[in-house]
């Protein structure tokens, strides 16, 4: 078997120490914690039982077998047996408080349930059907056969062998022979089927209890935790992950979403309300609570989501408690600050002096920011200066000239009255120059200032003079023309 464990002497000595279906087994008051549990949770499927209902019926059924059994059986009172089952040191049941509840409530727990359904298989029976758990157990093999199968050929053919078994038994019915199933066939299925619904049942409490540990190690892990809640919250959501990743997590949620169908539940309804109306197992007298048996799963399923959805809960009243307790120290800290304020309104400290720092803000806009320039590297060389031995004339500092440029401006203006424009090489020639290269940039100069004068890079003109000595010299300029 799969999730068996050897039954090794260490195994069962532990269990016999632990287990509590094992210690209920062993106790002497078992005859009245199985009878009474049984009756009171499992055959009407109950999960959810005030104290003060639980402690009525117990104390009916002592009454009952102290009348029986005489006034010394069983000497307690109800409340201490149901405190006693549901102490730790038993474990027989589960005493919680439900939301919006101040009475305790109780609840089989699931190893209980275990060794109730047990001892019930201890029973005689009249009769036991072995046909239907072989066809299921072909069933279930066939199913993991089919559904492992990765030759698309082989499904193929899988498919149409079906097909022509179907189409065979349409013809034989067509043909007017109809194979049914005789009394004892349906007895021994609708036993199979009896038997694996309340096995469901129980299999709800064991995951119900998975979900319950999970919020129990995440309400331990609040309390004790020092750290931050994003560190926290991972932790316990990659629980959950783990929890519901898990094959009895996608297990439960396959079950939950094929039972929370409602065409699923109408078919349900009406192929139960059909196999309990023939006569073989009418004859049987089954329980009349199987003809709801799948609103029970039901019902059990949501037990198993409520205990989820209190574990999101817990998360959320964790995070709320921490805003809570961080807006109420910030509440006492400025109610500190402003009773304080108003012990010193009207007498202040004498020799209380305090130093603030200049609370005006430098607004600087970013474009009003300079930009970095990195430092000037003075050189400085030591050099000593010397005397120096050459004889230079100094006639030339003496001999400046000086260019008018107010008379060159007029020379123009006389020359544009008798024309509307004229070049400057033209007028060179009418007007020479008299102060060689330094009088032709002068020229230059009132020729960039003048908002008339077009210069042409593209053409080119000489322009010639003669200096003191005699000598021609020649300067080759753009065409420079001046316009009236």
């Amino acid at each position: 078997m799969l999730e068996s464990q050897a039954l090794t002497h260490e195994v069962l000595e532990s269990l016999s120490k632990s287990h509590p279906a094992w210690r209920l087994l062993r106790a002497d008051s078992a005859p009245l914690v199985i009878s009474f549990l049984h009756r009171i949770f499992i055959v009407p499927n109950l999960r959810d039982i005030a104290q003060s209902d639980l402690q009525e019926a117990l104390e009916d059924e002592l009454f009952a077998l102290r009348e029986r059994l005489g006034t010394d059986c069983y000497p307690r009172q109800g409340l201490e047996y149901l405190n006693d089952w549901a102490d730790n040191a038993q474990g027989w049941l589960r005493k919680f408080y439900p939301p919006n509840s101040d009475e305790p409530h109780y609840d089989l727990t699931p190893a209980t349930e275990k060794g109730i359904r047990w001892l019930a298989g201890l029973t005689e029976r009249h009769f036991i059907g072995t046909e239907s758990r072989l066809l299921t157990l072909f069933d279930l093999l066939q199913q993991i056969a089919d559904g492992s199968e990765t030759d698309p050929k082989r499904r193929i053919a899988e498919l149409r062998k079906k097909r022509r078994d179907i189409d065979n038994e349409i013809k034989q019915i067509q043909a007017g022979e109809l194979s049914l199933l005789d009394e004892t066939a349906l007895k021994d299925r609708f036993q199979q089927f009896v038997m694996m619904a309340n096995e469901l049942l129980s299999d709800f409490r064991e995951v119900e209890q998975n979900f319950r540990t999970l919020d129990r190690r995440v309400r331990e892990r609040i309390v004790l935790w020092e750290g931050g809640k994003g560190e926290l919250l991972q932790d316990i959501l990659n629980a959950c992950d783990d929890i519901s990743d898990s094959d009895q997590g996608k297990s439960f949620r396959a079950f939950w979403d094929f039972l929370m169908s409602s065409s699923r539940q109408e078919e349900l309804t009406a192929l139960l309300d059909k196999v309990m109306a023939l006569p073989p197992i009418a004859e049987s007298k089954p329980n009349t609570r199987l003809r709801r048996v799948h609103y029970d799963w039901l019902e059990a399923g949501e037990h198993t989501q409520r205990t989820v959805a209190q574990l999101s809960g817990q998360l959320r009243r964790f995070l709320d408690d921490k805003a809570w307790l961080e807006n109420k120290r910030i509440i006492e800290i400025l109610h500190h600050i402003k009773s304080n304020a108003r012990e010193i309104t009207h007498q202040p400290p004498k020799n209380w002096n305090m130093n603030m720092d200049d609370v005006k803000l430098d607004i600087v806009l970013p474009m009003e920011r300079p930009l970095y320039q990195p430092p000037l590297q003075a050189v400085i060389t030591s050099l000593s200066l010397e005397m120096g031995d050459e004889d230079t004339d100094a006639e030339a500092l003496f001999s400046q000239v000086v260019v008018d440029k107010n008379h060159l401006k007029h020379t123009l203006a006389q020359a544009l009255l008798q024309q509307s424009q004229v070049s400057l090489a033209e007028l060179l020639q009418t007007h020479p120059l008299q102060h060689g290269l330094a009088e032709l940039m002068v020229w230059l100069q009132i020729a960039s200032e003048q908002p008339r004068c077009m210069i042409d890079e593209q053409k080119s003109e000489k322009v010639q003079w003669r200096t003191i000595q005699g000598l021609v010299k020649q300067a080759t300029l753009p065409h420079v023309l001046f316009v009236r």
